[in-house]
């Protein structure tokens, strides 16, 4: 068994028709491959069985979050060689497999079988969303899949978000620290709204309170925070207490579809349509506009993805989908704005700041690596690994322009057409006439 690798290495590039880009490790100690890059490690031929029975990502996937599939290196610059073959290549792995004609590689890849051992394959990690109920994007299907999320440990998400709490991009205005970026974040989003003292804001998709304190502490706003996740609301709640800011803040564990007691002067959702989904997504536009007063702000700040040449053919990543955020959907930056002018919002202004995530990644998993072994007690080895090749691989496709993130600000304009916005764009805090 001493040519395991090579004969790996062989087989992947019969099939891809060229060279793989990294060098690989088998369980029995080969190794095959460019020299002098990171390292792909098979460290138990489980890993083989499970990529052999689910080709493509979820395969790889499970064999990562079981420890079978490994990175010795710099995980950045494997994922980035690797980018070619697990997101832009349209063909499919099995289907390669099928139409394979030489005999030779047939011969080589029924040895590759017996060398993956017995089939069925493992049974997939524990840490693997199981058992979703009712229909996509439902109350019920909706709560479950953000307490998948969110609901594994408030100390866990400390120790890569840092004391902020901030669980969306930051904004690099300088060389700073994260702490700096995402205040001046949430500071960008409160000027784009144009929040004054005694303002009514609605926070969709919370989070930990960031927001809301920001809003409440620097401009005297009041403000209704709604979460699905009930640890996000008592840590919420927690912080607002903490600082004495009750008369102003409440943190509701609500749906958005339940929310009836506009109207609201602003809205902000920071990283929450993504989990709306584009059946959904109408729907979630219409509720906020019927939310806020006439000339009324939303500020929407949103993951976005290049557009497919058939949308029809878009599917939902697979590792995302079983282990980070289930049910999550992202749409084209074009598709967003026409649903919120759909819904009758005048947007006013696109900022793109599709670099600032990558920036943001890769501070947090440089926190999550500094602390590995705590967040390993705090949730399993699994979790852990999940959360670090998701944020990595995240930067990556930020860099790579494959995702990006955008603020829509989007005014319900009134009939007289006085939006209240400056003439001057980018000039937040310059005061309408």
């Amino acid at each position: 068994m001493a040519d395991v690798a090579s004969r790996l290495t062989t087989l992947a590039e019969e099939l891809l028709g060229g060279p793989l880009p990294v060098r690989l490790r088998a369980w029995d100690g080969s190794e095959a491959g460019p020299v002098g890059g990171p390292v792909l490690v098979l460290r138990d031929r489980r890993a083989l069985r499970r990529m052999i029975w689910k080709p493509g990502e979820l395969g790889m996937a499970r064999a990562w979050v079981a420890g079978e599939l490994d990175v010795e290196g710099d995980l950045y610059e494997l994922l980035d060689r690797l980018s070619g073959l697990l997101w832009e290549r349209a063909e499919d792995t099995r289907g390669l497999l099928d139409s394979v004609r030489d005999p030779g590689l047939r011969a080589a890849a029924r040895s590759l079988l017996r060398l993956a051992g017995p089939l069925p394959p493992p049974r997939p990690p524990a840490e693997e969303i199981r058992g979703r109920s009712g229909g996509r994007h439902t109350r019920r299907r909706d709560k479950q899949a953000i307490s998948h999320h969110y609901d594994v440990g408030n100390d866990f998400y400390e120790l890569f978000l840092g004391p902020s709490m901030v669980y969306s991009c930051a904004y690099w205005t300088a060389d700073g620290t994260l702490e700096d970026a995402q205040r001046d974040k949430l500071d960008l989003i409160a000027r784009k709204l144009n929040l004054e003292p005694g303002d009514r804001l609605l926070d969709v998709g919370c989070g930990w309170g960031s927001m809301a304190l920001h809003a409440a502490r620097e401009y005297g706003a009041r403000v209704v925070g709604i979460t699905l996740s009930r640890e996000q609301a008592a840590y919420a709640r927690k912080r607002i207490a903490d600082e004495g800011l009750t008369d102003l803040v409440e943190i509701r564990v609500q749906d958005y579809r339940d929310v009836t007691d506009g109207p609201y002067d602003a809205i902000s959702s920071i990283g929450m349509a993504e989990h709306v989904g584009a059946v959904r997504y109408r729907e979630y536009a219409d509720t906020l506009y019927g939310l806020l007063k006439p000339g009324g702000r939303l500020l929407n700040h949103q993951i976005s993805r290049r557009p497919e040449p058939e949308e029809e053919a878009y599917e939902v990543d697979a590792f995302i989908d079983a282990y980070v955020f289930p049910d999550g959907e992202l749409a084209p930056m074009g598709r967003t704005l026409s649903t919120l002018e759909d819904a009758g919002f005048e947007v006013r202004d696109v900022e793109a700041i599709r670099e600032h995530y990558a920036l943001t990644l890769r501070r947090w998993v440089a926190n999550l690596e500094r602390e590995w072994d705590r967040a390993v007690r705090l949730t399993s080895p699994g979790r852990a690994r999940i959360w670090r090749l998701y944020m990595a691989a995240s930067a990556v496709s930020f860099e790579r322009n494959r995702i990006g993130v955008n603020q829509f600000l989007a005014v319900k304009t009134p009939v007289s057409g006085r939006s209240g916005t400056a003439l001057r764009p980018r000039v937040w805090n310059e005061k309408a006439d």
